[in-house]
């Protein structure tokens, strides 16, 4: 095992972290090394370190739409996330760090007099997370406020526009490991005085129609073109149905839920289950949203 004390130096870092500590699923085992560096420079730092001891690189934001193994990760994790958070608002603009949280900055936005955010007042991941998966609720996505993200590729900073073809739905070209977005610029419209009485009505409806009780990462399915993904597992009969400490939610079919010692394998398994019924009664295959990252 490498020092990572006298290679790591100043950044801040952790050895044989458990994951579950840093995912909202509360699942999987630990990683090898977990470091969170706190500016451009350091994550040039971490990266540069991972190619010299030929180590694989894995990136997080804030654990909210992944399930990590529960053999844990191996090679480098590095998390962006608190350390890496400014946000500043210039006029209708919003130049943010990858790192923070973009639920933060729908409601920084709000008080401060702007619009176009509120969607996403409700959503607990990062904005660097947010637009890796081009996030999106009520209408609302990321791809209609992003204007300019900045980030590393092939080992440079390098600053891009974005363009309409830069992003779909629940994709987007701005993604590790090809891209790693460390900041952003959001542009919003002045507030015509409804946007903080959306925002409360769209984080009412989540608080009561999603499982915000229980740990989980969120939809556990893309939204089939010309479906929904809940519904269909609602018609296959399938709420309620679990495996192991991993349950189908009984109020929101779309959401795997961690009902207090789910396994990685039992949410696997699960999912597994819910795609072979679902096809088997609508023939239509659902595709995860979250990601699986760590040891298979």
């Amino acid at each position: 095992m490498p020092d990572y004390r006298s290679i790591f130096g100043e950044i801040f870092f952790r050895e044989n972290m458990p994951m579950s500590e840093y995912t909202s699923f509360r699942i999987g085992g630990n990683a090898e090394v977990l470091v969170e560096p706190a500016s451009v420079g350091e994550l040039l730092r971490c990266l540069s370190i991972a190619k010299e001891l030929d180590k694989k690189v894995i990136i997080i934001g804030n654990g909210t739409n992944m399930l990590v193994s529960d053999e844990g990760i191996e090679g480098i994790c590095i998390r962006i996330a608190e350390r890496m958070s400014a946000a500043e608002i210039n006029g209708t603009r919003i130049n943010v760090q990858a790192g923070a949280r973009i639920a933060s900055i729908a409601k920084k936005s709000v008080l401060n007099g702007l619009m176009g955010l509120e969607w996403a007042a409700g959503i607990p991941g990062t904005v660097g997370g947010a637009i890796a998966m081009n996030a999106g609720a009520y209408y609302g996505e990321m791809s209609m406020v992003l204007k300019k993200v900045s980030g590393i590729m092939d080992g440079e900073f390098c600053s891009f526009d974005v363009k309409d073809d830069d992003m779909g739905y629940r994709k987007s070209r701005f993604i590790a490991p090809d891209f790693l977005t460390c900041e952003a610029e959001i542009e919003l419209i002045p507030d015509d005085g409804s946007a903080l009485s959306r925002m409360n009505d769209y984080n009412a409806r989540r608080r009561e129609k999603q499982p915000l009780s229980y740990p989980s990462a969120g939809s556990t399915f893309k939204r089939p073109e010309g479906y929904f993904a809940g519904a269909l597992i609602e018609q296959a009969g399938l709420k309620g149905t679990s495996i192991g400490g991993a349950m189908v939610s009984t109020k929101h079919a779309g959401f795997i839920i961690n009902t207090g010692n789910a396994t990685c394998s039992d949410v696997l398994a699960l999912i597994e289950l819910v795609q072979k019924r679902v096809y088997d009664m609508s023939g239509v295959m659902l595709e995860t949203e979250v990601k699986y990252i760590g040891k298979r």
